[in-house]
């Protein structure tokens, strides 16, 4: 009683305090809704507050997962010293990046210019019209340890306001003069020649930084980075080069061994912080489940090798279980943390597995998983082992009963773990993670003959267009309810997701998602193409920010750039509008600088690139019935032809693609036409002939 006596004054505690977020949908505003640190959400009224106030704005940008988020919300914003120091100092305002990637992508540009890195949480300081004169990530409340405190700095931003104004000013007007000559800059090239060589550096520089032992490229920490070994499969293909393929197998294998992964309940963590992926960031996001079932899946088509299969399974498996709505749609994240302890939730004692196994049983699992009583779990706060562990593969099981004891024991312990307090999860459904989602279920359906997975791409299509599709072809980001306005979609959204339509109809051949997928990728054109090539992030008619911001690098994900790229090469090659190559051409112009300075940094434009520059394969599927055609060709689908485009002639189709209307069934039995490189061959009934043709 004493404790939940505790408890119950802790939160009452922390819920005394209300500030202008209460009112907000995003799960991470909502977070932040009873800090006394008086918060307003974007908008103009917290810049007229501003301008009213004569106060300068202290903008914090995080999500609702991170870690290092939520550590500075305990040690800084939920402080009542903290709260008062900056009150008195700015109007403060709290930005989900996951809501607003056009407001992130600005600012973590400034933050970049000014000091060289950037993550989350970003704090900014502005003047009222928006302007950046300060750029941090993490603070604490009072500085050490190299850190400026944000009692300090709010302390120290209050007195030159009022005494040294016109530094400040400067500084703004400075470093966003800066922000739009790099902006400006990036659009001024010439009109260079488009090479696979750039293809060829990315390969080579991958090779100079690969860890044979571990997998990966470079040191800690390690990202999964799925779009870089889907590069590389795509070099080792055109080159049959077997070290680019190990470079991508060795990085899959040992990913999956590692603590990246979650052993009992599957799914990867965010990233590694060692170089052997043992010990991760344990947030789990929607978007590397997704790119990395895609890695998975092309692995087993190029390799055929079923544990690659295996992994793809596993994902798929958590993802259903944990991360889907009751719609069909795809949540966000969870998160790393767990009753206020990073990864908490997923951690073991040697003690624990002798309390609910079998002493035998509890043998075999300190072994094959790595258990140590000492613990291989570093505390970051005490700087000490405390006896938890992370789960990895520490010994590879040859025995087939030790496998079957290792399955029965990961449901045992998946069970146990289940009683436990889970990670938060935020819920929102966004369409460009939403989008990769889908386009790996659609994909791996293909590749692995699982109806199961294709269905669930389906469902989750249609409850993304139903909750975020407006009837004039709009597309809003996320948004809260169907009776709320969601937040205005950015190019990630259109090309995410149509890409995740393309990957539905090549996989079902339902007509109305390539329909879908036209219409999507028409309206990304008129809303989003700079007359230059490419595209902005945000629409003709969004708020206007410091700059339109313009991007092209690879993070986490892909950037919306290099998937308008892929998209608008296999359109243009799907239904016979090379307009739409044309425009891929110009965009993937635009961008040749930086595939040129920064191969490895552009991974999915070089993917685009090499997509444009290969002779891609059209084949034409006429017949009775798309199931009938889906089965006979499980034989192609589970190869690897990543510039294969299939079409299937029925009625919705040939409206699209009125050129397959005379690509009849020859003799009333299931016939391909095939076309490569401009050049099409006779029309087969045989799907093992087929396979010849395409010279596999």
């Amino acid at each position: 009683m004493v404790l939940t006596g505790l408890i119950a004054d802790a939160t009452e505690d922390k819920m005394k305090h209300n500030n202008a977020l209460l009112g907000e949908s995003s799960p991470y505003l909502q977070q932040h809704a009873h800090n006394p640190v008086n918060w307003q959400p974007w908008g103009e009224n917290a810049f007229a507050m501003a301008r009213l106030a004569d106060k300068p704005i202290f903008l914090s940008i995080g999500y609702s997962t991170c870690h290092w988020c939520h550590v500075m919300e305990r040690e800084s914003f939920e402080d009542e010293d903290v709260a008062a120091a900056m009150n008195a100092t700015f109007v403060s305002i709290k930005v989900d990046r996951e809501e607003r990637p056009d407001i992130d992508q600005v600012y973590m540009q400034v933050a970049q210019m000014m000091t060289g890195g950037g993550g989350w949480p970003l704090n900014v300081i502005l003047t009222p019209e928006g302007k950046p004169f300060y750029a941090a990530t993490y603070l604490p409340k009072h500085s050490g340890h190299g850190r400026m405190g944000i009692i300090e700095l709010s302390n120290r931003i209050h007195s030159l306001w009022q005494e040294d104004r016109q530094r400040l000013l400067a500084s703004a007007d400075s470093i966003s003069q800066s922000l739009q000559d790099k902006q400006s800059k990036n659009d001024d090239h010439n009109n260079p020649v488009l090479t696979s060589d750039w293809v060829t550096q990315a390969y080579q520089q991958f090779n100079n930084t690969f860890d044979h032992e571990h997998g990966g490229f470079g040191a800690a920490p390690k990202f999964p980075a799925p779009h870089k070994l889907m590069l590389l499969m795509r070099y080792a293909d055109s080159h049959e080069d077997s070290t680019a393929m190990n470079m991508v197998e060795t990085t899959l294998d040992r990913m999956r061994a590692g603590g990246i992964f979650d052993q009992l309940g599957y799914g990867f963590h965010r990233y590694a912080t060692d170089s052997e992926w043992l010990l991760p960031h344990f947030e789990k996001m929607l978007y590397d489940q997704a790119l990395l079932m895609m890695a998975y899946t092309e692995a087993f088509q190029a390799t055929g090798h079923e544990r690659h299969a295996l992994v793809v399974d596993e994902i798929a498996q958590y993802v259903l279980r944990d991360m889907r709505a009751p719609d069909g749609a795809f949540y966000t994240a969870e998160d790393a943390d767990s009753e206020g302890e990073e990864g908490r939730f997923y951690l073991w004692r040697e003690t624990e597995l002798q309390q609910y196994l079998s002493k035998e049983d509890a043998a075999l699992a300190v072994r094959y998983w790595g258990i140590r009583r000492v613990g291989n779990f570093l505390d970051e706060a005490r700087r000490k082992r405390t006896g938890h562990n992370i789960l990895h593969i520490a010994e590879a099981l040859t025995n087939a009963d030790d496998k079957k004891s290792i399955k029965r024991i990961q449901k045992i312990l998946l069970k146990e773990r289940s009683k436990r307090i889970r990670p938060f999860r935020d819920e929102k459904i966004m369409a460009d993670w939403n989008g990769l989602m889908i386009a790996a279920l659609a994909k791996a359906g293909t590749a692995l003959n699982r109806p199961d997975l294709y269905q669930a791409a389906a469902k989750a299509a249609t409850a993304v267009l139903a909750r975020l599709h407006t009837e004039d072809g709009v597309l809003w980001h996320s948004r809260a309810s169907l009776k709320q306005q969601g937040t205005m979609g950015h190019l990630d959204d259109y090309a995410f997701l149509t890409w995740g339509l393309l990957e539905l109809y090549e996989s079902g051949f339902e007509g109305h998602y390539l329909s879908d997928a036209i219409a999507l990728n028409k309206q990304m054109i008129a809303q989003f193409s700079d007359s230059k090539g490419g595209f902005y992030l945000t629409a003709k008619n969004a708020e206007l920010l410091l700059v339109r911001p313009k991007d092209a690098w690879d993070g986490a994900i892909p950037s919306g750039n290099a998937v308008a790229m892929a998209n608008l090469v296999r359109l243009a090659r799907m239904t016979g509008d090379f307009t739409l190559e044309n425009m891929a051409e110009k965009g993937l112009k635009s961008f040749a600088p930086l595939m040129q300075q920064a191969p490895t940094g552009q991974a999915f434009m070089l993917g685009a690139l090499w997509q444009y520059l290969t002779p891609s394969y059209e084949l034409v599927i006429a017949g009775d019935s798309s199931k009938e055609s889906i089965q006979a060709l499980l034989p192609l689908r589970q190869g690897f032809f990543p510039t294969l485009a299939m079409l299937f002639r029925d009625k919705t189709t040939i409206k699209l693609v009125p050129f397959i209307a005379m690509q009849k069934p020859v003799k009333n039995r299931l016939t391909f036409y095939l076309c490569h490189g401009k050049e099409c061959r006779p029309p087969v009934h045989d799907v093992q002939h087929l396979l010849k043709l395409t010279h596999r």
